[in-house]
């Protein structure tokens, strides 16, 4: 397993659509792997595949660690089946570090996927720090970063805060 990096916003990788996966080989397994280690390392709930500059389908999830032992949820080709109600939630991202907004997402929600053995199963949350951060994942594989859930002048203050930022070698 190896540690990657973690890329940061305003990266255009994260602005891009990650491509599904076509099979669950060794490949596929070594980038869940090193993906694990890497949200475990950070510390973070979840990462997806656009966040480590990898433009697949690919998602890991950790809502009870560490104020529990591990438990790792693992998502290939996620997609949302079922949402319905609303819920404003404080989230933070790996890929805006120091950053904390309230976002609105949808109360309950069922995601369909792939496990590691490439087979179909279904996961669902309500109204949960899990439901929040499979939508957040999702967001991520469609190209949409939390930035993007703010109001314009919000996402407008940040986007010049975290460019200049980067610019100046502070992230």
């Amino acid at each position: 397993m190896a540690l990657l990096e973690i890329v940061t916003y305003p990266d255009e990788r994260l602005k891009k659509a990650a491509q599904p996966v076509e099979r669950v080989d060794d490949e596929i397994k070594k980038l869940v792997d090193d993906m694990a280690e890497t949200m475990y390392a950070a510390p973070g709930v979840g990462l997806a595949g656009n966040q480590v500059g990898v433009l697949k389908k690919v998602v890991v999830l950790d809502v009870d660690y560490p104020d529990g032992k591990p438990n790792l949820i693992v998502l290939i080709n996620p997609e949302i089946v079922e949402k319905e109600g609303a819920l404003t939630w404080e989230e933070g991202c790996l890929s805006l570090p120091g950053i904390n907004e309230e976002v609105q997402r949808y109360a309950k929600v069922k995601v369909r996927a792939l496990n590691l053995d490439g087979e179909p199963f279904e996961i669902q949350s309500e109204g949960d720090v899990l439901a929040v951060a499979l939508q957040h994942e999702i967001d991520h594989l469609d190209g949409v970063v939390l930035i993007d859930r703010l109001s314009f002048l919000k996402k407008r203050m940040l986007h010049k805060q975290l460019v200049k930022e980067k610019a100046s070698g502070a992230r």
